[in-house]
């Protein structure tokens, strides 16, 4: 069994309460890894560091940042096989699914390098003789992130990514469930040679290490993807101090189908959306709305056979469908 490590001001660490939390493999609940009950003291030190690292970091010109992230991204691809791995076995995503999570957060990294020439400002004319105005973009500060289980990788470039790009520093709480990911995600930034205090990694309990991060006043902003529960929770938190907070929680995205569709195609669309990662993806299909001209094409059950391919129209099964008149 592997014990995790958090990551805090440029170096590995275990926590201060001296406990651990097991990590399971969902497939066989065997216990896999064992991570560090972060506390709200080692909460504290990441956000000392992470402030501390700001002021330094911010004043680093946009394309030096850029060229860090490119090193984590080709950390990342050199460590491939390796993270695909442990997203498999912490996670349970197949091999596929796993890879495609890997190769895009790598990508993602690079994709938000690229705004190093992007971030800009603007003159405005004044209403006033020999005067202009300069607005000009500046980072926020301090940001939270705060990770979800289900695309436990990927989500580590959502947060950080943007962040370091626009000058900010990042303490980020992976998923109590998928945490292993991430602490091997540190020993990359450790390598690319980060400067210490950039990024943070705290591991333990949500109603701990979230709550903590989102209700101190040393964070600017707090970014979670999550459930709605989570996201109530993390704002009421941050309100105490008027934190920012950016929420991406689950969504009830809507299938719609028009009577000149590709019928056959909308329905596995529907269908392979809905099972897309065993359907824990914040825009799975969640709803249907199909035109009352082809209703009975599209809710066939059981399946039906159609010319070229046999396709499961189970979809009322697994969707909330409505039907609408034109």
């Amino acid at each position: 069994m592997k014990d995790l490590k958090m990551y805090i001001d440029g170096r590995f660490c275990e926590s201060r309460s001296g406990k651990w939390i097991d990590v399971l493999n969902p497939s066989t609940e065997e216990v896999i890894s064992r991570q560090p009950e972060g506390t709200i003291e080692d909460v504290n030190e990441a956000l000392d560091a992470a402030r501390a690292a700001l002021k330094a970091w911010s004043a680093t010109p946009a394309i030096e940042r850029a060229a860090y992230l490119k090193k984590i991204a080709e950390g990342i691809r050199a460590r491939k096989d390796e993270f695909i791995d442990i997203i498999m076995r912490e996670q349970g995503k197949t091999r596929s699914w796993a890879t495609t999570e890997v190769v895009v957060t790598a990508e993602y990294f690079d994709y938000m390098a690229s705004f190093a020439r992007h971030i800009e400002g603007e003159i405005i004319q004044s209403d006033n003789r020999g005067e202009s105005m300069f607005l000009s973009k500046q980072p926020i500060g301090v940001v939270a992130g705060i990770l979800p289980w289900n695309f436990p990788f990927f989500l580590i470039a959502r947060k950080a990514g943007a962040a370091l790009i626009a000058g900010c520093t990042i303490v980020i709480k992976p998923s109590q469930i998928t945490p292993e990911n991430c602490t091997e995600f540190a020993k990359v930034v450790d390598e690319v040679k980060l400067p210490k205090g950039v990024i943070n990694i705290v591991t333990g309990k949500g109603s701990v290490i979230g709550n903590e991060m989102a209700g101190s006043p040393k964070i600017d902003i707090v970014s979670v993807t999550g459930s709605v529960e989570a996201g109530a929770s993390i704002m009421a938190a941050a309100a105490k101090n008027i934190t920012k907070v950016s929420l991406e929680l689950g969504g009830k995205a809507p299938a719609i189908v028009f009577p000149d569709a590709d019928l056959e195609l909308a329905a596995q669309a529907i269908l392979d959306s809905r099972i897309g990662n065993n359907g824990q993806i914040c825009n799975n299909a969640e709803r249907c709305y199909v035109h009352k001209d082809v209703k009975k094409e599209v809710h066939r059950n059981p399946p039906q056979k159609i010319p070229g391919r046999h396709i499961r129209r189970s979809l009322v099964r697994m969707t909330p469908s409505i039907w609408v008149p034109s």
